[in-house]
């Protein structure tokens, strides 16, 4: 991968209930192989790779947090993580996590934006972000649902210097990118009309695959519930899932080129 732009994705992770059977889960579906981080220093978090290069994280839940569901986080890079935490309580975040150190790593903190999506933090150390993306069996997209869309463009773009296009603003489907074209890195949807009234406004990962059809059917195989048949789309063809615990993902199978 080229460099990560401050404001950018660089990482996703997973916090789920079940870390032996996600793991099964995610090896058959996307081939991931594991390393986990020395258990003093990280507490059992293990890193996804694909072909020998790091693609996500997994982490064990708190068993305390009984009802909280499993999910899978989206971090932006950010150059400097106490500053960033400051101008997004400003712009009218709220911390979930404040800044923290992970040894030799980087740095790490949650927030979550005014419509009240999670969104973590992340600035460099010897962790840099994806080593492969855009890749089968690796993160190819990064999109907000967001219930309070101009509110959440303003947010980002005074908090993480977002240049936002407009790809579409109708009453039916509204959507910016994170810059424009093959440079955008993400995606900003009006999911108001979508998203039920106890669903919170997220963050949505997309993983690459070379047949969205056969990985829906591998999955479901495997335990995992579709919640968005697969359906061709002009970014290509996209099915939404929950895996064994309930946690929500995406699969996307880009066109031909």
């Amino acid at each position: 991968m080229t460099e990560i732009p401050a404001g950018a994705p660089c990482w996703i992770d997973l916090m789920t209930a079940d870390p032996a059977r996600a793991k099964e889960f995610y090896t058959a579906l996307f081939g991931w192989t594991y390393e986990t981080g020395d258990v003093e220093k990280y507490g059992g978090y293990t890193t996804a790779l694909k072909d020998g290069k790091s693609v996500a994280g997994l982490m064990q839940s708190n068993p305390d947090d009984a009802g909280h569901p499993d999910v899978w986080s989206t971090y932006l890079r950010v150059d400097d993580i106490d500053a960033t935490v400051a101008a997004a309580t400003k712009a009218g975040g709220v911390t979930y996590l404040a800044p923290m150190d992970v040894p030799e790593q980087g740095r790490m903190a949650m927030l979550g934006d005014p419509a009240g999506a999670a969104v973590g933090l992340w600035e460099f150390g010897g962790h840099t972000g994806f080593q492969a993306h855009s890749v089968d069996g690796a993160a190819n997209w990064h999109e907000l649902w967001t219930k309070d869309y101009p509110a959440a463009l303003k947010f980002y773009q005074d908090v993480f210097g977002w240049k936002t296009a407009v790809m579409s603003d109708t009453p039916e489907f509204r959507y910016s990118t994170v810059g424009e074209g093959r440079d955008s890195v993400a995606g900003v949807m009006d999911a108001s009309r979508e998203l039920p009234e106890q669903a919170p406004s997220s963050w949505q990962v997309y993983f690459q695959v070379d047949d969205a059809d056969a990985a829906v059917a591998t999955a479901l195989s495997l335990g995992a519930t579709v919640v968005q048949p697969a359906q061709d789309t002009p970014f290509g063809r996209l099915a939404g899932l929950t895996d064994p615990t309930g946690a929500l993902f995406k699969v996307i199978q880009p066109p031909a080129r």
